[in-house]
């Protein structure tokens, strides 16, 4: 193909997916942006007013938005390294040539496919209070009774943990597929050299592994932690967001504030706010991973 020619036909074949992020994603960003600086409420008599950074500095005097955003950093600090290294465990394991390896990728994988409301009600039956409850029967069994049984929802200490759980056990097959994926374009030939070299397990998987998985490991950490922000579903079905604010998220605030107080442009503004929160982390990541690449 002549080379004047690849300019239009790659905007050709781009140009879906342009038209698709300026409707779903640019747009809706900017209409956010735009009812931010407004108080625009649902039901109101009042006009509509342009009142600038204003609903801005309400939410981030708001207590409840900030325990909401410490809510979210929390989750993700933990859902994402742990998350990301049982899906390598799961991908190393699901790399080796055993039997029935098929049906282990499939189980696996399971959880993924399962609706997340679904995924939620299942797990609200596991964390039943009283000994009758799996999760509580299951500690008390390996406590040798040691454990007093617990209502997990219902507890402050414990209802943000058992949402992490909950999470880790339905996202993490996502990851290890992705991870899987990234094992399997390892060429061999890096193996067989670094045992001739005479390279041990553990040797291989840090010299050779985790490099070769370097680009892999960074889109999943990426992706993980943006689902992470948008951590919503668990905590409308599990907690509504309680104990006392205990399970509250940026994205469980602003959907309260938006449909149940009605108030479209703080919700708006709370929107906004999680974007440029994870805008930065990602950015962070990336310059991180992009100076580690350097200093390698």
């Amino acid at each position: 193909m002549p080379e004047e020619g690849r300019g239009p036909a790659a905007f050709l074949l781009s140009a879906p997916a342009l038209v698709g992020l300026l409707l779903f994603v640019l747009l809706p960003f900017l209409l956010a942006v735009a009812l931010s600086l407004t108080n625009l409420r649902l039901g109101s008599p009042l006009p509509l007013e342009w009142v600038g950074l204003e609903q801005y500095r309400r939410i981030l005097n708001d207590p409840s938005f900030l325990h909401a955003l410490i809510n979210n950093l929390l989750f993700v600090l933990t859902v994402v390294p742990v998350q990301t290294v049982l899906a390598l465990a799961m991908a190393m394991l699901l790399n080796q040539r055993l039997g029935a390896i098929a049906w282990f990728r499939v189980l696996f994988f399971m959880p993924v496919v399962f609706p997340l409301s679904l995924v939620a009600v299942v797990w609200v039956l596991i964390f039943a209070p009283g000994p009758d409850g799996p999760m509580n029967a299951l500690l008390e069994l390996i406590s040798f009774g040691a454990w007093t049984p617990r209502d997990f929802l219902h507890d402050e200490q414990l209802a943000l943990p058992a949402i992490m759980l909950t999470s880790i056990w339905q996202g993490t097959g996502f990851q290890m597929v992705v991870i899987l994926a990234g094992l399997q374009a390892i060429s061999a030939e890096l193996y067989e050299a670094a045992t001739i070299d005479g390279a041990g397990c553990w040797q291989r998987f840090w010299f050779v592994t985790l490099p070769q998985l370097r680009n892999t490991l960074i889109f999943v950490v990426l992706v993980t932690t943006i689902l992470a922000f948008r951590l919503f579903d668990q905590v409308q079905i599990m907690t509504q967001g309680g104990p006392h604010d205990a399970t509250t998220t940026i994205m469980f605030e602003a959907v309260q504030s938006a449909f149940a107080r009605q108030q479209i442009g703080s919700g708006a503004a709370m929107t906004v706010v999680m974007f440029l929160v994870v805008l930065l982390l990602s950015l962070l990541q990336r310059r991180i991973a992009s100076q580690e690449r350097e200093v390698s």
